[in-house]
């Protein structure tokens, strides 16, 4: 699957998760409103369900106009305005939860996942593969964002790299796997 194709038609997407979209970065909030309202998607209410399809017809279309850091930047806006259980205290319990908040997110059908695959603490390093229909940069935004808010105090330096020896959404794939090094 590539980019904003989803896995099911029916799939369903949460206001709530609509809404931390548009708002996610203050700039170009309101054109992220006027292009999802193009697509059906108007007068959000965080309890109500919206299609997914339509959902990713927006977010490509706002992709095409913005680039690709806009979907980085909203990836990242993602974790930032998120109210997280308090048991989410460490960075692999926090990466894992990615998954859990997806989830709770979407219903209606087949709608991917986040699996964190590999988590060593000592040598600081991660990996994690993203089977979902959102775009690339958007996941590695999301990673970084947690990676950024749970990391060790210690750490200084962090990444989220994509791994292009790998199948990639950028490419047809169904999954992008992602390095994360703090």
């Amino acid at each position: 699957m590539a980019q904003f194709v989803p896995f099911e038609q029916n799939v369903e997407v949460l206001g709530q998760f609509i809404f931390t979209l548009v708002n996610a970065t203050p700039s170009g909030k309101e054109y992220r409103l006027h292009i999802l309202s193009k697509y059906g998607i108007d007068s959000i209410e965080l309890n109500s369900w919206y299609s997914q399809q339509q959902c990713l017809k927006a977010f490509e279309e706002i992709s095409i106009v913005s680039g690709s850091n806009i979907l980085f930047d909203i990836g990242k806006g993602i974790p930032e305005y998120a109210i997280f259980s308090p048991q989410i205290d460490s960075l692999e319990k926090a990466l894992r939860a990615i998954d859990i908040a997806y989830a709770m997110n979407h219903r209606g059908g087949e709608i991917g996942y986040y699996d964190l695959i590999r988590f060593d603490s000592k040598a600081r390093l991660a990996k994690m593969i993203c089977t979902t229909p959102y775009p690339s940069e958007f996941d590695r935004g999301i990673i970084t964002a947690m990676l950024k808010r749970f990391k060790p105090k210690d750490s200084v330096n962090y990444s989220v790299l994509l791994n292009l020896r790998k199948p990639t959404r950028l490419h047809g794939g169904d999954s992008c796997t992602y390095l994360i090094k703090w």
